[in-house]
């Protein structure tokens, strides 16, 4: 059963001063994962996770992962700016896009950010752009075909965009060699979101059997392994969450059976994880203000796919509990929708939930990670404020909420602006 970690009484009071809706994050849990995290992990003397600052582009969180150690995972120019302006630089960023601008390259290299490359043609586009090549540098790998495991296809590399082919990959390391390089990467995205303690150990077989080849064949000596994300969360009451300390553990088994008899028990592990970092302790509340009865019971709130667009554009399941009812029957059969004029604008489709009044409030779990960060402002709509519960309980508004001025400021109609707002 998916618990809250405030009551109706303290969303209540939040809702007081911040009209809903709003995102409100945990702090307290944030920091136990991350310490799970580098204890999983703490085997592995170079060890660090670089938080995918995609999943939530807040300063308030991403200092929370400072302080825990992380460095951050960026894939845009605005994203390497927010790092480095909070005082991330060097090994502490990883670069890691596709179809790069040059010029967000340019940028990477100003701050001594690790580039990630995605592609072959990227390796001479680097070059002519910064005119060398970084001492330190990363290749991401891409196996094609079909990723499984033992409960069956988990994802297709072969149709993603993403990556190297292993003939590219050797390639660009020699290339990478001869024109200075002096420290190679190896970078892997194979699936998402997993719901398995098998997936980063089979992914490490994987990628340490390779490393093996490459030294061994091809004279290539890789110095760090970047896991990168996939660690899922359990979005559903009946899943089994992922338990980190068997996914490093199975890791370490791993590089002890593969990397160590090789003499490569010096290579450094990273991860990337952003959901498995942030999601479960982020929750969208929001205010139910309309109820409609046709062919379907409906619930209409105050949120909508702008604020969380996993579910419109995605199909997601994500848990909603009805504040103050946790313990009332799920005797209603809903769906929960927003009001874009989308018909996939819904939260819920045929939930069972108690039976909800006008005014109560709704927490949408697991929305710490790609929620916020995925938003947008169709219709119109604007997005809500970002609060953070400290761990003495104590609410920080990390982010206020937009206005129909930051709407159209961007626009160069200063007469009809005035007339809006005069």
């Amino acid at each position: 059963m998916k618990t809250l970690p405030f009551t109706v009484d303290f969303l209540e009071e939040t809702a007081s001063k911040y009209p809903t809706p709003f995102y409100i994050y945990d702090e307290k849990g944030i920091r136990e994962n991350m310490e799970k995290v580098k204890k999983a992990f703490s085997w592995n003397k170079g060890f660090r996770e670089y938080f995918a600052v995609k999943a939530e582009p807040n300063p308030s969180i991403i200092e929370i992962m400072k302080k825990q150690g992380c460095g951050t995972d960026c894939s845009s120019y605005t994203e390497l700016l927010l790092s480095h302006a909070m005082g991330f630089s060097g090994d502490e960023v990883m670069f890691s896009s596709n179809d790069t601008p040059p010029s967000e390259f340019k940028y990477a290299d100003d701050i001594g950010a690790t580039i990630n490359l995605d592609d072959f043609t990227h390796i001479k586009i680097l070059e002519d752009t910064i005119g060398h090549i970084p001492e330190k540098i990363s290749l991401r790998f891409n196996p094609g075909g079909t990723y499984s495991l033992s409960n069956g296809i988990m994802d297709n590399p072969g149709d993603s965009k993403y990556g190297l082919t292993k003939e590219q990959l050797i390639e660009g390391y020699k290339i990478l060699k001869q024109k200075g390089a002096k420290t190679l990467g190896l970078h892997a995205f194979l699936v998402s979101n997993t719901l398995t303690n098998d997936y980063y150990p089979e992914l490490s077989k994987t990628l340490f059997e390779l490393v093996v080849e490459l030294k061994k064949v091809h004279d290539i000596e890789i110095s760090f392994i970047n896991l990168s994300g996939g660690v899922g969360i359990a979005y559903k009451e009946e899943d089994v969450p992922n338990d980190i300390l068997a996914i490093g553990e199975g890791v370490h088994r791993v590089y002890d059976e593969i990397l160590v008899p090789s003499g490569l028990g010096d290579i450094s592990i990273y991860t990337e994880m952003g959901r498995f970092m942030t999601g479960p302790y982020g929750y969208l509340v929001t205010r139910a203000i309309n109820e409609k009865h046709i062919y379907k019971e409906y619930i209409g709130v105050d949120a909508c796919a702008v604020n969380l667009m996993r579910p419109a554009i995605y199909g997601a399941y994500h848990h909603i509990t009805v504040a103050g009812k946790e313990k009332s029957p799920r005797d209603h059969v809903y769906d929960v929708v927003g009001s874009l004029c989308e018909n996939n604008d819904k939260f819920a489709i045929d939930r069972p939930l108690p039976k909800v009044d006008r005014g109560d409030l709704l927490v949408i779990h697991d929305a710490g990670a790609h929620g916020f960060a995925m938003g947008y402002n169709y219709n119109g709509k604007l997005k809500s404020a970002e609060l953070l519960m400290k761990e003495d309980g104590n609410v920080e508004l990390i982010r206020r909420a937009e206005t129909p001025e930051d709407y159209f400021a961007t626009l160069d109609v200063s007469d009809i602006y005035k007339k809006m707002f005069q």
